[in-house]
């Protein structure tokens, strides 16, 4: 009795074990897992179920992060955020190169500073309001409550951020920033232009930079200065403190053009600034003197996710001075041909309705009596009165000078890995 009831205790155990059995070799066959008993394991038990003891695992806090995604790839032709500014006395160049500049797929910006009469910023206002093109699109905007920009301080950087900000709030749709003064002038219509980056990486950014500060780092890095125009509603030059400063050490110092073509997403990073860095340069530069000269080139160049996307030119032509080169020589209808032999984009500066803009309209442009610079998108009697196609591009010989030099940029900045130096 004993014994019977001791076999019927295996019995069930016995029975589960060969059904357990034919199972698993049924699965093992089936799914080619037979000679792999790890395998087979590996489909009943998960290692996040079953952690090992001596298997420790790390975790920093910025992993669980979630990283900024890239820009999504763009298959049509790219848009452009313009910022074009001035002060007293530039209200008909600024309207000018605004002209010269327009089509209706861009994003325009425009700021006559509070230097300038109330009398220039509201025929600007005006102006802008009642053009039957500027109304119908809605793509230019004045910043109507101006800002006060001393040029050698912070506020032209600050300025520049507001533009960027704006152009951020009132659309997405473009995909690249480039800021001009109303002493620049183009070279190449915007159809040549779109047509040339409609082939580029939209992460790129042009901007004139080097490490090598040079005599700057004892005249500009070094000195401590107050910008008046932080604070005042006159302009008035900055003034020196003491003591003076030592070289950073947390990041490091670069310099160039005030002048550039930067990416929407770098623009973005510098406005939201999800890490600390835009934030805390803007600070640092709000002391230095001539900060459009090294507050972006110093953000993108310690910036890792975008140091590798610098093409280190601005698409100007700038005749400069003699060394130090400071300053940028007034140019005149004698550089016409070193101008178009440069292949740049824009040029700078010059004088209100010089000659040589007549002559960079008729050969260049072919734009004249103060109409826009004709494109694909050009419609109506007289031609351009009317906005037609917007998508429409129809590039000149500007698209050939301007591709020219892009593609040896790109070339340069391919051997040297696209590292700022």
């Amino acid at each position: 009795m004993a014994s019977s009831n001791s076999e019927r205790r295996w019995i069930f155990p016995l029975a589960m074990a060969s059904l357990m059995f034919i199972f698993l070799t049924a699965v093992s066959f089936n799914m080619g897992l037979l000679s792999s008993v790890r395998s087979i394991n590996s489909l009943i038990f998960s290692s996040s179920i079953l952690p090992t003891t001596n298997e420790t695992t790390v975790t920093f806090a910025e992993s669980k992060i979630k990283q900024h995604p890239p820009p999504p790839v763009q298959s049509s032709p790219p848009r452009f955020g313009y910022l074009v500014s001035g002060s007293r006395g530039d209200l008909e160049s600024l309207w000018r190169v605004l002209r010269a500049l327009y089509h209706p797929r861009n994003q325009y910006v425009v700021h006559l500073d509070l230097e300038s009469p109330a009398e220039e910023r509201l025929e600007l206002a005006k102006r802008v309001r009642e053009d039957p093109v500027f109304s119908d699109v809605g793509n230019v905007y004045m910043i109507t409550k101006a800002n006060l920009v001393t040029y050698r301080g912070p506020t032209m950087v600050a300025n520049t951020l507001h533009a960027c900000a704006i152009l951020l709030k009132l659309s997405k749709d473009w995909d690249w920033f480039i800021n001009l003064s109303a002493s620049d002038y183009p070279l190449v219509t915007q159809d040549d232009l779109i047509h040339t980056f409609a082939g580029l990486d939209r992460n790129l950014n042009f901007i004139d930079h080097s490490s090598k500060l040079g005599w700057k780092e004892d005249k500009r890095a070094k000195p401590l200065i107050i910008d008046p125009g932080l604070y005042s509603t006159k302009k008035s030059d900055v003034y020196w403190v003491t003591p003076r400063r030592t070289m950073p050490t947390a990041f490091k110092l670069f310099t160039g053009s005030a002048w550039m073509v930067l990416s929407r997403s770098f623009i973005e990073y510098c406005i939201w600034g999800w890490d600390n860095l835009p934030r805390t340069l803007l600070m640092y530069y709000t002391n230095f003197l001539s900060t459009p000269e090294g507050y972006f080139h110093t953000v993108i160049c310690n910036a890792p996710e975008y140091s590798n996307t610098v093409v280190n030119h601005d698409l100007h032509y700038i005749s400069w001075d003699k060394p130090p080169k400071q300053h940028p020589r007034t140019l005149n209808i004698n550089d016409t041909k070193r101008m178009i032999a440069s292949g740049a984009a824009f040029a700078r500066k010059f004088r209100h309705n010089d000659l040589a803009l007549d002559k960079i309209d008729i050969e260049l442009l072919g734009r004249g009596n103060g109409n826009f610079t004709p494109g694909g998108w050009c419609a109506g009697e007289p031609k351009c009165s009317r906005v037609g196609d917007p998508s429409r591009i129809k590039p000149g010989p500007g698209a050939n000078r301007l591709g020219a030099l892009v593609s040896r940029l790109i070339w340069s900045s391919k051997l040297t890995q696209r590292k700022c130096r």
